[in-house]
């Protein structure tokens, strides 16, 4: 009686087995005639069945299933049944499927991606390129570059709670963007070329065709990360949590100049120009040849009233860079701005022509003062703004020859 009942039990499994090879054979037929509806639903019938199948089987399955989704362009289920394959062939040690099926995989995920940046590139469809980006990273996660892609895709589409979750995801993956490029030089040319991958790279210089080869590391975009992110949760109206995020980027990276500068900048979106000073501070002792950091400092201290620092800051930019006509232009308004105090004491004197008199002349002499930054800032870089500031000047110091070249000039600006 018992051999009995193992005989029937033995018949069961063959018919089982017979069944589900005829089945993984009526989905192969369906995939050839492109019927990727057809096969799904045969594959579907199968899910039940097929923890219970033979190795061969059930590696078989996975192959065909990821083809079946492929086809239906459901990437993600696509790239889950192959990865399901590599993950089950690399358990019984045996390859069966995987060889032909990574080439599909990598097919698939090149298709993704190049729909992704067509619809960024060519169509401007920045909502939908993000999610061919994201889906690119997900397809593929150690491409971490389209998860970024995505994220800088959705603030485009002005998506931005996506954008926050993008970044978030980033940042938890500890993605710095840096990465390893491959160079050699191209012996017909004499120029250096990126050559993608150092096994590229290799190759070619093997070839002859290449020589002294060498690799550089990008540089990171952790601060720019941290600046977009915290961008994004003010844009929503989150200030503490988009001060307390780049505060926190910068315990770990307390001498990123890039992220004190980002930092920096939302605290002027924030209007706190007190902090954005200390932090401007903070820059100088760091890169203390940075015009553009002492320029910045001149805004901040002018606009908080210390004039006399700011042309100080004013005058260390310029001497770092002397062709920076920002930077003269706005040396000659805080000097300017002296004038007001004067103006006010003129209107106060009308009647007292002594007093009013010596008040015109050091009007004049503010004037004098500022005049040959204005001039350079005018020659480096003209705007009507510098045109008409000079054209001013020239009448108040009597300079007539030059006012009038500069109020025909002003004029033809108009």
């Amino acid at each position: 009686m018992r051999k009995q009942v193992l005989a029937i039990s033995l018949g069961l499994l063959t018919l089982g087995a017979f069944a589900q090879k005829k089945e993984l054979r009526s989905i192969e037929k369906a995939l050839k005639n492109n019927d990727f509806t057809g096969a799904l639903t045969i594959v579907n019938s199968l899910d039940g069945s097929i923890e219970s199948a033979d190795d061969k089987y059930k590696a078989k399955y996975y192959f065909l299933k990821g083809q079946a989704f492929a086809g239906k362009k459901e990437y993600q289920k696509a790239a889950d049944s192959f990865n399901q394959l590599f993950d089950f062939e690399k358990k019984i040690g045996k390859e069966r499927y995987s060889a032909e099926a990574r080439p599909k995989l990598d097919k698939l995920i090149q298709s993704v991606s190049e729909r992704a940046i067509n619809l960024y590139n060519k169509e401007k469809n920045f909502g939908e390129a993000s999610k061919y980006f994201y889906l690119t990273y997900k397809l593929s996660p150690r491409d971490t570059a389209f998860a970024y892609n995505a994220a800088v895709s959705a603030t485009q589409a002005k998506d931005y709670d996506g954008a926050i979750n993008y970044y978030k995801e980033l940042l938890s993956i500890g993605y710095t963007g840096k990465e390893v490029q491959y160079f050699a030089v191209n012996k017909s040319t004499g120029k250096e070329e990126n050559l993608g991958s150092k096994t590229q790279r290799d190759l070619m210089v093997k070839s002859g065709k290449y020589s002294n080869p060498s690799q550089k590391t990008t540089e990171g975009k952790t601060a720019s990360i941290m600046k977009n992110f915290a961008l994004l949760l003010k844009e929503q109206g989150k200030t503490d949590e988009a001060i307390a995020a780049i505060s926190e980027a910068r315990k770990a990276n307390k001498n990123d100049l890039n992220l004190i500068l980002n930092e920096a900048q939302l605290y002027i979106e924030l209007g706190k120009m007190d902090k954005f000073g200390e932090l401007m501070n903070e820059a100088v002792a760091l890169d203390p040849n940075n015009p553009t950091l002492y320029y910045n400092l001149g805004v901040v201290n002018f606009n908080q009233g210390r004039a006399e620092d700011a042309a100080k800051y004013y005058k260390k930019a310029i001497e770092l860079k002397p062709d920076y006509a920002d930077a003269y232009m706005n040396l000659s308004v805080v000097i300017l701005d002296k004038e007001k105090a004067i103006v006010e004491e003129m209107n106060k004197n009308l009647s007292n022509f002594k007093k009013y008199d010596e008040l015109a002349l050091k009007q004049k002499g503010v004037y004098q003062e500022a005049l040959p930054y204005l001039e350079k800032a005018d020659s480096l870089n003209r705007s009507i703004d510098t045109v008409k500031s000079l054209m001013s000047i020239y009448e108040v110091l009597e300079m007539e020859a030059k006012a009038k070249e500069f109020r025909d000039l002003y004029k033809s600006m108009r």
